[in-house]
């Protein structure tokens, strides 16, 4: 406390010299360099304080303390355009799910542009580079034997002629009795639930009822991964950088032990699957999205590999 008072009895002048802008900003040897994301806002709708105040505002904070300390700092952040919520919000709004991504990003853009938020790029992950990456890291996935091929029952509404994604269904909650509970998740109870467990579900498009039906899909093998996942955070853990909250949850699905997740759906929005017996399906949003931070950042600079790719640094 007192070297903080004398620093600040001093004024600017007590400061650090301020780093000449580089474009584009790359990790520099022997320098403290600071990546820093936020939480990357879903495309299919106008953010408002809450999404602002939730990630965006407090990583710009960081970011501006950062820069004020001297270190070498790149902030970066994009648009989620992907998934199920997008191809929903594009038939309630008469648009194409890509017509509406446009949309949606640029109302995005202009709201934290007005914010100063001072994101070095702001991008999105509806990109070649996006497909680039993920299909590059499935392929690498597949290679290592990390992927396994299942059947899994879905609900598939003949009168459009599809298999029904997660929000395009709704029903009776199997647990609390709640009538319009999503194929993801009920509202009301907030447990997760199977689509084809619904009660009385109905086709959202056209209200009509869907039948189960079979389809192969591909799943990551978590239970491959449980033993050194579950060492490497125990060393992680030990450093004690991580909240109570975030381990409590960890340990929460450790202590369940991981299943295999489903990484595919019967979609035509999303990253196409590179792999025979699956090109009609596309990536899970949530095996998607979280390679938009790396994605977003080779769209800013080809050297993104640096940031991304360089735990010396």
């Amino acid at each position: 406390i007192a070297a903080a008072v004398e620093i600040w009895a001093q004024g600017p002048a007590a400061l650090p010299p301020p780093r000449e802008p580089r474009t584009p900003v790359l990790p520099v040897e022997g320098e403290r360099n600071v990546l820093i994301t936020s939480a990357l806002p879903y495309v299919n709708n106008v953010p408002h304080l809450g999404n602002i105040i939730g990630c965006v505002l407090s990583a710009d904070t960081f970011a501006r303390y950062c820069r004020l300390r001297g270190w070498n700092t790149l902030f970066v952040c994009g648009t989620d355009e992907y998934g199920t919520a997008t191809e929903t919000r594009a038939l309630q709004e008469g648009l194409s799910p890509r017509e509406l991504c446009d949309r949606y990003h640029a109302l995005h853009a202009d709201v934290y542009t007005w914010f100063r938020i001072s994101f070095d790029h702001f991008g999105r992950t509806t990109t070649p580079q996006q497909t680039r990456i993920a299909q590059d890291i499935f392929q690498r996935l597949l290679a290592r034997g990390f992927l396994l091929q299942d059947t899994l029952e879905q609900l598939r509404c003949e009168s459009c002629g599809r298999y029904l994604a997660d929000r395009f269904v709704e029903g009776t909650c199997p647990f609390c009795g709640y009538a319009e509970a999503r194929g993801d998740q009920c509202d009301r109870c907030g447990k997760l639930i199977n689509a084809v467990e619904l009660q009385n579900p109905q086709c959202k498009l056209c209200r009509g009822t869907p039948v189960v039906t079979p389809t192969q899909h591909l799943f990551l093998d978590l239970p491959k991964l449980e033993g050194r996942l579950e060492a490497w955070l125990e060393r992680t853990w030990a450093a004690g950088e991580w909240t109570a909250n975030a381990r409590h949850i960890t340990r929460t699905w450790l202590r369940d032990g991981l299943k295999p997740r489903c990484i595919t759906r019967d979609l035509t929005w999303g990253t196409p699957v590179p792999l025979d017996g699956f090109r009609d399906k596309v990536f899970y949003v949530w095996f998607d999205a979280p390679i938009g931070y790396l994605s977003i950042t080779a769209n800013y600079t080809e050297h993104w590999e640096r940031w991304w790719k360089n735990p010396q640094q």
